[in-house]
């Protein structure tokens, strides 16, 4: 299932921009909403709904973790933005100013709301979530997974990680390693959201 959410292009300018910056938990709302109404409607059910994002939607993906884990039974984390006080001062980072925002300035107050990494808190039962990266990524530095997966690990979460040292931000050099990653993820659901389906 495809969600088209607020801060995408696929309904033109106004649909992007009305969930930059301040606005960004637009996107997760929506997202959220969508994912609460296919347990509603019945298509599916908690224990067998998982969600699977890269890069940005890397970023989307933890928030789902860290502000909705009772809706997921699995999440997929991919070359992910996840530490929102640093990303502008890694790699490609700074680029991306006018979509989240400076965490060096005021901006903190709201770009704190979806930095996964920040929002991480004790006593949380979070869904079983699978962490990949590249250590070659030249656009959203490996740090964010490796430090994300880390605290993670230090609340006793159920978390798996996987970082490959080449493909750059698609996370695979050749069809081999990326044939590798998949055969990862999909053996990841099985074992979380698959068995008794």
């Amino acid at each position: 299932m495809l969600a088209n959410i607020r801060g995408g292009g696929e309904y033109g300018p106004r649909w992007h921009q009305a969930a930059l910056k301040e606005n960004r938990h637009r996107a997760y709302e929506d997202f959220a909403s969508v994912a609460k109404d296919l347990v509603e409607r019945g298509v599916t059910d908690r224990d067998h709904l998982a969600v699977r994002g890269g890069s940005n939607g890397g970023l989307l993906t933890g928030n789902m973790v860290t502000q909705y884990p009772e809706l997921f039974g699995a999440v997929i984390i991919q070359v992910p933005l996840l530490d929102m006080k640093r990303y502008s001062h890694l790699l490609a980072g700074h680029s991306w100013m006018a979509e989240y925002g400076d965490p060096d300035t005021e901006d903190w107050e709201f770009v704190r709301t979806f930095s996964p990494y920040h929002l991480l808190r004790e006593g949380v039962q979070y869904p079983p979530t699978f962490v990949l990266t590249s250590t070659r990524d030249d656009r959203v530095h490996p740090g964010h997974a490796r430090k994300f997966t880390a605290a993670m690990e230090s609340l006793g979460a159920d978390v798996r990680y996987w970082e490959n040292i080449e493909g750059g931000h698609g996370g695979a050099a050749n069809n081999e390693q990326a044939a590798r990653m998949n055969a990862l993820l999909y053996t990841f659901l099985w074992n979380t959201i698959g068995k008794d389906s």
